[in-house]
C-alpha cells in the first residue's frame, strides 16, 4: 500500500513588515516577509474574548519584484508549504526555523490602497503566482474592463 502525505498551508492575513528581495550569487530573487494571523475565543470561565496573533515567516523564490507591493499592514493570502531547516549563528549555535514556502500569493489590498486614493472594495485582487509560465484562462483575456480598471491593462503590471 502507498503511503500518502500532505504539507499544505493557507494563511489569510496582514504583513507585518514590508517585505525585502535579496538575491543569490546565481541571481535568483528570494522574497522574505512575515504575516500575522489573529485568532478569537471566548475564555470558558471569565466569558470574555481574548485573542491571539501568530507570526508566519514566509519566502517566495523567484519574484523579484514584488517587494514594491507587499507592504506592511496589506492584506494577502497566502498557499504553500511549510519547510524547516536549521543553521548555525554567529556563536556557533545551531538554531532551527520553520518558514512558509509560497506558491502563490494573492494580494487582497489591490489597487485603492494607497493613501490619498479611493478605498478599494476588494472585487479584483491582484494575484501574485510565483509560476510567470502560467496562461491565463480565455475567459479571463475577453473579459469586458470594469469601471476601476483606470486604463491599467495586463502589459502594466510588472509580474
Amino acid at each position: 500500500m502507498a503511503s500518502r502525505s500532505v504539507n499544505k498551508v493557507i494563511l489569510l492575513g496582514h504583513l507585518g513588515k514590508d517585505a525585502e528581495t535579496k538575491f543569490t550569487p546565481s541571481g535568483v530573487a528570494r522574497s522574505t516577509f512575515t504575516v500575522a494571523t489573529n485568532r478569537r475565543w471566548k475564555d470558558q470561565q471569565s466569558g470574555e474574548w481574548k485573542e491571539e496573533t501568530d507570526w508566519h515567516n514566509c519566502v517566495l523564490w523567484r519574484s523579484e519584484n514584488l517587494a514594491n507591493y507587499l507592504q506592511k499592514g496589506k492584506q494577502v493570502y497566502v498557499e504553500g508549504r511549510l519547510q524547516s531547516r536549521s543553521y548555525e549563528d554567529k556563536e556557533g549555535q545551531k538554531k532551527y526555523m520553520t518558514e512558509v514556502v509560497c506558491e502563490d500569493l494573492v494580494l487582497l489590498g489591490g489597487r485603492g490602497d494607497s493613501p490619498g486614493s479611493a478605498p478599494n472594495d476588494f472585487s479584483q485582487p491582484v494575484s501574485m503566482p510565483r509560476s510567470a509560465q502560467r496562461q491565463p484562462s480565455p475567459a479571463a483575456q475577453t473579459a469586458p474592463p470594469d469601471d476601476f480598471s483606470q486604463g491599467i491593462t495586463d502589459d502594466d503590471v510588472p509580474f
